[in-house]
This record gives C-alpha cells, sequence and structure tokens, in this order.
C-alpha cells in the first residue's frame, strides 16, 4: 500500500484489492484446499502488493495449529557427566545436523522450530509448556533407557517422534541407524588391516545407541575370533575419549586397533595415543562414529561410519507431520543404513 497512512493492511483492503470476498481472503490464508486454485493466486498477489502479514493468533484459532515444531534435547535425571549439560550440547556437532536437517523440511512449509534443552529443572516448565499447546508437537531427543519424557509427552497426548531406538517401550514414532551394522564395518576394516589386538571406547551403556554399538562390536569381534571384547566406558566428549584411552593403554599397551563410539571421544584418544608415542595409523588404527565434523578435524583425519543425521532428522520432521495430519495412524520406525567412510586414521 501506498500513501501517508502508516498502519498495517487490513483483510478487507486484501479483499478489495483481488475483488473477492473478505471470507474467500481469510480462507486462503488459513490453508483451506477447497479454494479455486486460480482464486488462490489472485488472493495470494493482493497478499504480496498490499503487504499484509496475518494474525497468527487469530489464525492458530481456527486452524488450531501454531505453525511451531519444539525439538527437545532430553537430559536424564542422574548423568553422572562431568562436564555441563549446556556445554555439552553446544559443543557436540550432533545437535547442530538434527536442527539442520529438521529445517530443511519446516522452513519451506513455514514452521518455526524452537529448541529446548530439558534438563532436570527444566523438564516442569516444557511439560506445562507443551501441554498448553503453545506447538502442534515435538521431536525429541532422547537417548537414555531410564529417561520418562518420552512416556510424559504420549501420556499428554503430545504427538511426538523420537531420534532413536526408545530404551523402554512407547507408543510413538522413532527414526534410527542400523546402529550394529556400523559397527561390524569398523571391525572388519580393522582386521583387514591386520589388526588382531582390538578394543573399543563406548558411549555411556544407559543410551541404548551405545548399547547397541557394544554389542554389536561384541558380536564381530566374535564372529573374527579375536579373543576378549575389550571396552572401556565414555562419556561421547573429547575428555571422555582422553581417560578411556588412558586405561586402555594401562591394561592393554599391546593393543592396535580402536573402534570408538563417536567421533568426539575419537579425537580425544587420537590425541593421547600421540601423546605416548602411538603412530596413527601405523601403531594403532582408530575409527569412529558418526561422520560428523569432528571427524575433519582430528590428526590425521578419522575414518569412521557415517550416519546421515541430516536425513534422519529430515525423516523425523516427515514423520511428525503425517501423525499430525493423520492423528489414528500407527506410528512407524525408520532404520537408516550406516556408511564406512576411509581417511587417514584406518
Amino acid at each position: 500500500m501506498t500513501g501517508s497512512d502508516s498502519r498495517p493492511p487490513t483483510l478487507e483492503q486484501v479483499a478489495n484489492y483481488a475483488g473477492v470476498s473478505r471470507a474467500t481472503v481469510s480462507r486462503v490464508i488459513n490453508g483451506v484446499q477447497t479454494v479455486d486454485p486460480e482464486l488462490r493466486r489472485t488472493v495470494e498477489r493482493a497478499i504480496a502488493v498490499t503487504g499484509y502479514v496475518p494474525n497468527l493468533a487469530a489464525r492458530s484459532l481456527v486452524t488450531r495449529r501454531t505453525d511451531s515444531i519444539a525439538l527437545v534435547v532430553s537430559e536424564p535425571e542422574r548423568s553422572g557427566y562431568e562436564t555441563p549439560f549446556l556445554t555439552r550440547m553446544f559443543t557436540d556437532p550432533y545437535l547442530g545436523r538434527v536442527t539442520a536437517g529438521a529445517q530443511e523440511v519446516l522452513r519451506p512449509l513455514g514452521i518455526h522450530l524452537v529448541i529446548f534443552l530439558a534438563d532436570p529443572p527444566a523438564r516442569p516448565h516444557l511439560l506445562r509448556y507443551l501441554r498448553q499447546g503453545h506447538v502442534d508437537g515435538a521431536l525429541l531427543i532422547s537417548s537414555h533407557v531410564d529417561d520418562p519424557l518420552p512416556a510424559q509427552l504420549v501420556d499428554l497426548g503430545v504427538p511426538v517422534v523420537l531420534s532413536c531406538r526408545p530404551g523402554r517401550p512407547v507408543n510413538t514414532s522413532f527414526v534410527d541407524v542400523d546402529q550394529r551394522a556400523g559397527v561390524r564395518m569398523a571391525v572388519d576394516r580393522l582386521v583387514s588391516l591386520g589388526r588382531s589386538r582390538l578394543a573399543t571406547i563406548t558411549g555411556p551403556l544407559d543410551m541404548p545407541a551405545a548399547q547397541d554399538r557394544l554389542s554389536g562390536y561384541e558380536a564381530a569381534v566374535a564372529a573374527h575370533q579375536l579373543g576378549p571384547a575389550l571396552h572401556v566406558e565414555g562419556d561421547f566428549t573429547r575428555a571422555g575419549g582422553e581417560r578411556a584411552v588412558r586405561k586402555l593403554l594401562a591394561t592393554a599397551p599391546d593393543l592396535d586397533g580402536i573402534f570408538v563410539a563417536n567421533d568426539l571421544m575419537a579425537d580425544g584418544a587420537l590425541r593421547v595415543l600421540q601423546e605416548s608415542g602411538r603412530s596413527v595409523p601405523e601403531d594403532v588404527a582408530v575409527i569412529g562414529f558418526d561422520d560428523s565434523t569432528a571427524a575433519l578435524e582430528c590428526h590425521p583425519p578419522l575414518s569412521t561410519v557415517r550416519q546421515p543425521v541430516e536425513e534422519m532428522a529430515g525423516e523425523m520432521a516427515q514423520l511428525l507431520l503425517t501423525r499430525l495430519r493423520e492423528p489414528t495412524r500407527s506410528p512407524r520406525s525408520v532404520i537408516f543404513n550406516p556408511e564406512l567412510v576411509l581417511r587417514a586414521s584406518a
């Protein structure tokens, strides 16, 4: 609109410009599918020319949608971690990759992503916020067996999709990667390099992903008849990888191959191996898991098992949108295939 009037354009002005009724403009704005396509284009042109901005609060009363999705990163009641929760979240590349993958699907639809870091003190506020309907649903990064949040959200009737296999049965969709297959690829690679004294640094063993990676490692080592499946538990941080590899070197100084359950811990392990005088990969070959940015920052660059996090997060968003459109549809599980990415460390 032009002229000296600085007031925002109204629905009536859009209707007058388009030569249609106010009710027709309202139906277009609210996404009613029965509007004639040519009429819809006429109204959309009028909205663009006038600069009209819909009142989202009023629109939500009609559609019962907020056009917002919560991305919830959940922390267990008792983590046992030395590194603070917020520090871990903002230094781990995983969260950024999940956010990017979900945004790829939601942003073109005009749906906003609201990030919640749900450590125990924040949990009551989160539940109240979701229960009050401020978002249409939630993408939940919850990876600990004892985390009550997945079941709490389902009980509240909040549409939710999980980022991995739940530790306990819960009636909702989830997305995961074939963890055991990825670990088998890593062990097969180490064996193909002639390594026979293997060990693994696991993630926290109260997490289903860490449990699956350890059981996959044990099965692969047994299949190659390599003797005891040495392992030390880590915490998915660089510092945790450093601590864990020191323990391994103290108990198995002759080890020549390590599978590390994520790239951040592998980075820490590489630093300690080199400080101890081991050359990588000549003395000790190392393979991580994730194929995050950390893998490229390692010295030497890290061979790793890629899980397609961005694609997985996009699938989570698609499953949630399907759940919003079809509330009675049965939950689904979608399992992605891993890929072994070879670089200089193995």
